[in-house]
């Protein structure tokens, strides 16, 4: 892939599901290194949270050697398999995406929210 979109600027939302609140991170991330950093920041940042699912796509999104995703807990697959699938399907590369669960009590499933 010669060209692809890069985030513009970073992007952050909010959101409660059944008492859980969600904060969704996306940052421009040139390199796994970049990515790795991203997400060690906003571990720092929200040390307290109970997950930090991730997902990176840190170069041209037809490059897998550029990819990266974890799960940090929630069952295998659910969380950042997911999220790369969603990154790798936009066409947008140089991108990392960070879910950031604080736990309100009530377990969510895998069957989705």
């Amino acid at each position: 892939m010669d060209s692809w979109l890069i985030p513009a600027a970073p992007v952050t939302v909010v959101e409660e599901i059944k008492k859980s609140r969600f904060i969704t991170l996306l940052a421009h991330t040139d390199g796994v290194d970049a990515a790795k950093a991203f997400v060690e920041s906003v571990r720092a940042e929200h040390p307290d949270a109970r997950h930090h699912c991730v997902a990176w796509v840190a170069g041209a999104p037809d490059d897998s050697q550029q990819l990266g995703f974890s799960d940090d807990g929630e069952p295998a697959g659910t969380a950042g398999k997911p999220m790369l699938a969603q990154l790798m399907g936009s066409g947008v590369g140089e991108i990392t995406a960070v879910v950031v669960r604080y736990y309100g009590g009530i377990l969510l499933g895998t069957g989705g929210w």
